[in-house]
């Protein structure tokens, strides 16, 4: 099929291309539609596939047009991908078509390629990585947050205190300070759930009694008609449960997992920890390394792509669809350089030829099964049917981008 191709735009990875089809083209494109509509149609009187050429042009004119139309269209945009040795990031749009009976078919395909990046510059950067340090007063916080995992909630008969939970029956004045009747609320004091002065009035009481007095709104109250107006507030205190958290001692540490001792379960605290602060310092190298090489190799990427990271995490968080456009102003800058990372990259894999081979994820799938003390099989199985084969690939991948870079470039501790 003979088309003229004109380019209109070439700015970035945006492409814009004017595209022409010649009257006779389209005529014989149309010819052709009706001709595989006349072997396939059946009308009053005819046999199936044997009605005149001129009777079912005339009857079904819309649709063979229609059919025609989208024959030609695509045509056109093959060919012209062909020509122009186009590396598309997603499907063209059709834009301002013209499509006349007796004339040339004309329109204008919008669309973006995938970027093509040299990065010239891939050496002489410097990053610091941060040496773990874990303390004994790191190790005492995680140790509590674990003992505050396994707290229990007992009823106490004195005032309650910041950290307990209350159960309250709790009525403020209306405009003409009467108070109605009131509402039974759950709360753990000290969470901002109530606001302070309501905070204080129910510490104020003993379970089982009831106690009322002016309480003032804050001066940065969210309903600014409601700011540092004072308000008579009634509250019953019904029950009030006190967190006990269970002592630290070895059969606390037994009931954590398998640890016979307290001073066990410190020694499995402080590896985790440290594993983490290893895992964090090295992202942190990454993104670091990641920041400079972008800097200094700036190249645009597909606004499609980003779109639908921003769309794909949107759905992740569940985000509401009256805060979508929000959520998509505030992440874009994030997954514009996600996008970025991703093709740099897979530049370096292809370039560098250190994409992870089949033979590399067998070895890590061994070696997962070992560290489970289960069969490979299985683990591949497993993997396989929760579709994270490519996850794997794709984080050893990574691992041996950047083990490339780092080994040219510098780092230092700190």
């Amino acid at each position: 099929m003979t088309i003229t191709i004109t380019p209109t735009e070439t700015t970035g990875v945006s492409r814009r291309l004017q595209i022409a089809v010649p009257a006779d083209t389209v005529s014989a494109a149309e010819e052709k539609a009706a001709r595989k509509y006349a072997g396939k149609v059946r009308l009053p009187g005819f046999r199936q596939g044997k009605a005149p050429a001129a009777v079912v042009r005339k009857k079904f004119a819309e649709a063979i047009r229609q059919e025609a139309l989208e024959a030609l269209v695509n045509d056109a945009f093959k060919q012209a991908v062909e020509s122009e040795t186009l590396k598309l990031a997603a499907q063209p749009h059709v834009h301002d078509l013209k499509f006349e009976p007796g004339s040339d078919l004309t329109f204008e395909l919008h669309f973006e390629v995938r970027p093509e990046i040299t990065l010239e510059k891939v050496e002489g950067f410097s990053v610091t990585r941060k040496e773990p340090s874990i303390t004994e007063d790191a190790i005492d916080e995680q140790i509590e947050r674990l003992r505050e995992q396994r707290a229990n909630w007992t009823p106490v008969t004195e005032k309650a205190m910041p950290g307990d939970m209350v159960t309250v029956v709790l009525s403020t004045a209306d405009a003409d300070g009467t108070l109605p009747e009131g509402r039974e609320y759950k709360l753990t004091l000290g969470g901002g759930q109530a606001i302070p002065g309501i905070e204080e009035l129910i510490m104020e009481v003993t379970p089982g009694e009831t106690a009322e007095r002016p309480v003032k709104w804050p001066d940065d109250f969210p309903d600014e008609s409601q700011r540092g107006v004072a308000k008579l507030t009634r509250v019953t205190v019904s029950d009030v449960k006190r967190k006990l958290l269970p002592d630290l001692d070895d059969a606390f540490a037994r009931e954590i997992g398998d640890f016979e001792t307290v001073a066990a379960l410190r020694e499995a605290v402080s590896t985790d920890m440290a594993a983490h602060a290893k895992r964090e310092a090295e992202a942190e190298v990454r993104a670091s390394l990641m920041e400079q090489l972008l800097e200094a190799n700036p190249f645009d990427v597909p606004n499609v792509w980003v779109q639908q990271l921003v769309e794909g995490y949107a759905k992740m968080y569940q985000i509401p669809e009256e805060e979508l456009s929000r959520f998509a102003e505030e992440f874009r800058p994030m997954a514009m350089r996600q996008v970025q990372r991703d093709v740099v990259i897979d530049t370096l894999a292809e370039r560098e030829s250190l994409k992870a081979s089949e033979a590399d994820i067998d070895t890590r799938i061994e070696e997962m099964a070992a560290a489970r003390n289960v069969d490979p099989g299985q683990v591949y199985a497993q993997l396989q049917k929760g579709g994270r084969l490519p996850e794997i690939e794709r984080e050893m991948t990574e691992e041996r981008v950047f083990g490339w870079l780092l080994e040219r470039n510098t780092v230092t501790a700190g």
